[in-house]
Formats: C-alpha cells, structure tokens, sequence
C-alpha cells in the first residue's frame, strides 16, 4: 500500500400489423484555481435520478402529414412523453440544438429539408442526438444505411404504436446518459498534462499534487480519505482528467445518498423483469464506466451485502446484472472515497476488511483546513474573486477583526465552508456576529451555567460552519434531531440566521 501523508453521463391505427425493423442500441474544493465547482450528486443528476423517477423523455415530432402527425402525438403524449410536433424539418431545426435533451422522430419524405438531409444536419449539430426515421416500404434500405451513419433506429409503415413509444423511450435513455456525462466532464475542472492547479502550498498539497501525477496512467484504484468539504471529488476528477481514461466516462455514485433497496440495481445494473418493477434492462453505473472512472463516495455507506459484490467486481474486473447469467469483462479505475478511517477497529462492524485491503493499494489522505492555514488566504483570494465574478457585486472591505478570525477558526466544513462563507460575504449576508465570537473574558456563574453558554456557542458554531444545515449540523454535533431542536429552543438559536447562503 502507498500512502500520501499529511502534513504535521404515418403509423397504422391502433391494432395494425408492422413488419419489425432492427432494434436501435439499446468544487474544487481542494481546490482548483480559474475553475468552476464540481458539482455533487445533490447538484447535478449523475447517470440517473437517485431519487427513482425517470427523467421526463423529451420527443421533437416532425411530420408534414397533419393527420398522421397528430397521432402520433397523441400516442405519445398517452404515455406521459412531452411532445414538440413541427410541421417541417425547418421548423424543428429552429428549436434544435447540442443542449436538445430528448428523441428526434422524424418522417423521410417532406418537402423542402426532407428526413434524410435533417438527419444530417443534426449529425453537424450534434452526432448524439438520437433520431428515429419513419419510412416507407421503398425507403427501408435507406433507412438501414442511416442506422450505420448514425440514426437511432428506424420504424416501417405501418407500425403499431407501442413500438414508437418504445423506441422514442429507449432512445431517450441514452440521450439522458449521454447529457449526464457530458455535465460531468463540462463540471470537472480543465487539468494540463504538467499541471494539477489545485490552490496550495503546502507540504502536503503538494504531495498529493505529486502522487497524482505519478498514478495518474497506472491502472490502480485508490482510496481518497478527507472530512467533509476538503475535496475528495476534486481529487478523485484530478486524477481522472489526468489520466489516459479523461475522454471517457467518469462516473460518480454517492453510496451514502441511496436507499439500500435501490443501491444494489444503481451499480450493477437489471435485466427486465430481474425484480418487480423491473420493467426494462438497465445498465450499471459500474458498466457505465467502463473504459473510464468509477467515483464511489461515502464508501463506507456501502450495505455489507452489496460490499462482497463490489469485492468480486474489483478482483475479477467481471460483472453479472440482476437477473441475468452473463458475465461483462470490465475495463475501469475505481476511486473510493471516505470520511472515516476504514482501518480503524471501530469501523469493522460496517466495512469489510478484505474490501478495504482491495481499495487501499494507494490511499491519499486531504488534510482538513485547520492543519493547512497557510492556504486560506490563497483560497479566500479565489473564491472572492470568483464570488465578485458570479453575483456581480464588488468585494467588500474586511474588518480586521474577521481577518484574524478566518486565519483561527477551526473550519470544521473546511473548504466548502471557506467558499460559502466567501459567498456570504460578498453578498454582504455574513452574520458577523456568528461568524467572529466576541473575545470575552470567562464570565461568572456556576459551572453549569458556564456549561450552557459554551453548548450554546458551539451549536452557533456548528449552524454558521453548516450554513444553517440541520443534518449536516447534528452530524458535526453528534446528537439525535430531537435533542437538537430542543437545545436551539432553550438557548433562544433561531436556526434561519444562519441560512444565508443562496441555493
């Protein structure tokens, strides 16, 4: 094991026969200078909805047929699909673009830009946009030739209608996969091959930017390990942007954020009819990423059961979906990461132990904020910047007295917490007198008063560093929800002063 110290993606009616047509495919927070944020898996949607409702298909419906286009429609819109339905190819283009994130259906033969030549243009717009074409029995052999230049599928007249709705949502399916990795790779930050911007001098960062230039083309999985906000994602990107694997997928699951009735289909995918509910195949994140990264977050969230899964998965590079017998050869780099110490004896009772040997081949540890001060102003520096930059609004004047505190405060969000209270400031939304605890002398009383005034500054504490997050404040405080909020009433907190933050 290698480990990187710290420092000290016209139809029939209902009911008609169809000759069948060949079936289509189925923040930087460690952080990175000149750059966006990451987003995290409640920001952006990766390689599916995690909260289990499909994502709404998309369907631009060209037809010159009035008749024949509104039931078309009409069948679709039945099926709970949106529909734009345009009379011309011109008119659809109008609406077209590399952003379109839904299904192209369109008819071969119309006047002026007919199917063929929309086909085309839409390849030159974007060559993933899937298209479907409706064709005639003389056009079934032009139709094949666009299915090898690219066409999604195509459907011969006359066709029963739930074969559009199928094809039009398996299509959108992997339009959908298709945009989610796309947001992935516009969200990761630009990394040159000599250079990992991220912002620090210190010995440790530096370290770490070191390690990652050295592993980067090695096909070895690595255990990131940091407290919340240091930038384990930023890390696990780094390493992927850095790699031979940057033109393919990185995909990003966080563990911690799944039901553990869902966990187990979201990695390694279904076979229809796998399980009820299970109406149609789904591909795995992990097949997903194949030829690419696999971004595991909050590992140690990981069910047991789905953890001797995952143990298989990473020994034999082989996968086997719900529901089926067939075994996928796997082509990927796996980074886990986790906020707790995966060796510690205390943590064995919910982590296997082979799995955490398996995943410890290089583990690189991202010190939390209070052992790298010698960054904060660095950091302060960008995300002012690019706070100013995104509100639009000057950088205030700092008091001194905030100047001293951001160079003592133990920053217990880290950098995360660094950026949103950079965020705050600029907005001039900052709660100073949260932000910078008056310097007091001890004042008198017994010593349980002295008791509850020091629990009630630590819950300030906490709900500032948090900006006002219940969950991730009872999780830093470590006391049940209920206890919580009977604490905030009998000290008079009101948790909304600390919600400053804009979503």
């Amino acid at each position: 094991m290698t480990r990187v110290p710290d420092s000290p993606p016209s139809p029939a009616k209902p009911g008609s026969a169809a000759p069948s047509s060949p079936a289509g495919p189925s923040r930087p927070y460690a952080s990175t200078a000149g750059s966006t944020a990451i987003a995290t898996p409640a920001d952006l949607p990766l390689l599916g909805d995690k909260s289990g409702t499909p994502p709404t298909v998309r369907v631009a419906f060209i037809d010159d047929d009035e008749d024949l286009r509104r039931a078309n429609v009409q069948t679709l819109k039945l099926h709970g699909l949106t529909v734009d339905a345009h009379a011309s190819a011109r008119s659809a283009l109008a609406t077209l673009n590399r952003d379109f994130d839904g299904v192209v259906v369109t008819d071969i033969r119309m006047p002026d830009i007919d199917g063929l030549q929309l086909f085309q243009r839409l390849r030159a717009i974007d060559p993933e946009i899937p298209v479907i074409l409706i064709t005639g029995h003389g056009d079934i052999a032009t139709a094949v030739q666009c299915m090898r230049d690219g066409a999604y599928d195509f459907l011969a007249k006359p066709y029963p209608p739930d074969r559009l709705v199928t094809a039009v949502t398996h299509a959108a399916e992997k339009r959908h996969l298709v945009l989610e990795n796309r947001r992935l790779r516009d969200a990761a930050f630009a990394v040159d091959a000599d250079e990992v911007p991220f912002i620090g001098t210190t010995p440790a960062m530096q370290r770490i930017k070191q390690t990652l230039r050295h592993i980067a083309d090695a096909d070895v999985d690595v255990l990131v390990e940091g407290e919340t906000g240091t930038g384990k994602e930023v890390v696990a990107t780094a390493l992927h942007r850095l790699s031979r694997r940057r033109h393919r997928a990185l995909v990003a699951i966080n563990c911690g954020a799944l039901p553990e009735s869902v966990i187990e289909s979201e990695l390694f995918g279904h076979e229809a009819g796998a399980f009820t509910g299970a109406q149609k195949r789904r591909i795995g994140r992990i097949e997903h990423a194949s030829g690419g990264t696999l971004f595991l977050d909050e590992i140690e969230s990981m069910p047991l059961a789905v953890q001797v899964k995952l143990l298989r998965v990473l020994e034999s590079r082989q996968i086997t979906p719900l529901g089926s017998n067939e075994v996928r050869s796997l082509d990927l780099r796996v980074v886990a990461a986790t906020k707790e110490d995966l060796g510690s004896p205390a943590i064995r009772a919910k982590f296997r132990e082979d799995l955490f040997y398996r995943l410890n081949v290089v583990t690189i540890r991202i010190p939390p904020l209070r052992e790298r001060r010698e960054d904060i102003p660095l950091l302060l520096a960008h995300y002012l910047g690019h706070a100013s930059r995104r509100f639009q609004r000057d950088i205030p004047d700092m008091p001194a007295d905030l100047k001293r505190h951001l160079l003592t405060h133990d920053w217990p969000g880290n950098v995360r917490e660094l950026a949103h209270f950079a965020e705050r400031f600029v907005l001039g939304v900052l709660n100073t007198s949260a932000a910078v605890p008056p310097t007091q002398e001890i004042a008198p009383g017994t010593l349980p008063e002295k008791m509850e005034r020091f629990e009630a500054q630590l819950i300030r504490e906490a709900l500032a560093a948090h900006q006002g997050d219940v969950r991730a404040t009872i999780e830093a405080l470590g006391i049940p929800r209920k206890t919580f909020y009977d604490k905030l009433q009998r000290h008079g907190i009101d948790r909304q002063e600390y919600t400053g933050t804009p979503g």
